[in-house]
């Protein structure tokens, strides 16, 4: 099936309510529709066929998205992600294994969902193993109920989801922290609301009389020995060095080759050789 289901959804994304209502117009397709539809466009690549069968479980992705509104995403987004696993389900499903649709997709919509969710909903990443995904949701769902976990509760979902007593510790941590601005907010005017951020941890001393001084004597000082491991260079290997490295207008291995009459290649492992002696010296 090499044609990809290039599907236009032109439906009222301004308002989910308007969406919600549009899609739940669109009729419920008996099982026998469905599967002579799947059958088109597995046989025949047929695209109109695949439309009415994703056209008609929108409705259901909408569902599946609402259980994920605590995540503080748009709903529009996740029903975005929602269908692009209906889509990938589409694609892949088999009328001949005697399955509905719906219940092949659900796999595909979700997880499309989670991932879109694990990239947003933190600028840090908090889960990113498969173990890490699966504690991610049990127990965000779980927290809603039961907020902190005692040591009894830490060791029934370690043994529930197969994982350790450490991986559900370190997960409730990441669940129970927030993202937290580099800066202090602009707009609070507050010193009482004012929260203490990274920033304010950290000192400037670039303009520090001791820093300046200690830049400038380490500038030198690595100015001084590479002009040391300069000199110990025959004067063909100082000057494709100087040509190579030292210079704004880099020149290339073929203009030094015509100056000295040798091949590029021999430019090259004599480039090669002289940054190795460089090297030794600076790192000695």
């Amino acid at each position: 099936m090499s044609k990809a289901l290039d599907i236009q959804m032109n439906f009222p994304m301004s308002s989910i309510e308007a969406y919600s209502q549009a899609v739940n117009r669109i009729p419920v397709l008996s099982a026998e529709e469905e599967h002579e539809l799947a059958v088109r466009y597995r046989d025949d690549e047929d695209i109109a066929a695949a439309r009415k069968l994703i056209m008609s479980h929108l409705r259901f992705v909408a569902h599946i998205a609402r259980g994920y509104g605590g995540y503080g995403l748009p709903h529009a987004d996740l029903i975005q992600e929602g269908n692009i696993g209906l889509m990938k389900a589409v694609r892949r499903f088999d009328p001949t294994m005697n399955v509905r649709l719906v219940s092949f997709a659900v796999h595909w919509i979700r997880a499309e969902i989670h991932e879109f969710i694990l990239r947003n909903w933190r600028i840090v990443k908090v889960a990113t193993t498969k173990a890490q995904r699966k504690l991610f949701f049990n127990l965000r769902s779980s927290k809603k109920r039961l907020g902190w976990f005692s040591s009894e509760e830490v060791d029934n979902v370690a043994e529930t989801l197969g994982v350790t007593r450490a991986d559900v510790l370190e997960m409730e941590s990441r669940l129970s922290g927030r993202d937290m601005a580099f800066d202090n907010s602009p707009d609070s005017d507050d010193d009482d609301d004012m929260v203490v951020t990274p920033s304010s941890y950290l000192q400037d001393v670039r303009f520090e009389p001791a820093t300046q001084v200690e830049e400038e004597q380490w500038t030198s000082h690595n100015n001084n020995q590479l002009h040391e491991a300069l000199s110990g260079l025959d004067e063909r290997s100082r000057d494709i060095v100087a040509s190579r490295w030292l210079t704004e207008d880099k020149v290339t291995l073929q203009e030094l080759a015509d100056k000295y009459d040798i091949s590029a290649e021999r430019i090259r492992q004599l480039e090669k050789n002289a940054m190795k002696k460089l090297k030794n010296v600076l790192a000695a």
